[in-house]
C-alpha cells in the first residue's frame, strides 16, 4: 500500500517536471505571472459578460411569462 503511494508520488512529480508553466521562470515579482494574469482577466470578463447576457434574457423573459399569463393588468 505504502509502496503504490510512494510510486504515485514519484509519478506524479515526473509528470509536473513535464508541464510548462504560464509564467516566465526568469522574471522577478508580479511580471513573473503576467501570462496567468491575462488570462484570468479574459475569463473573469467572459464570466461577466456571459452572465450579464443571461440575467438580460432572465429578466426579459419573466415579463414575457407574466404578461402571457396574466395578461396587460
Amino acid at each position: 500500500m505504502i509502496g503504490s503511494f510512494r510510486k504515485f508520488l514519484s509519478d506524479v512529480g515526473l509528470e509536473l517536471r513535464k508541464t510548462s508553466w504560464p509564467w516566465d521562470a526568469k522574471e522577478k515579482g508580479f511580471r513573473k505571472f503576467k501570462e496567468l494574469t491575462d488570462s484570468t482577466m479574459v475569463v473573469v470578463v467572459g464570466l461577466v459578460i456571459l452572465g450579464a447576457y443571461v440575467a438580460g434574457w432572465d429578466f426579459i423573459m419573466v415579463y414575457v411569462m407574466k404578461f402571457l399569463t396574466l395578461g396587460l393588468k
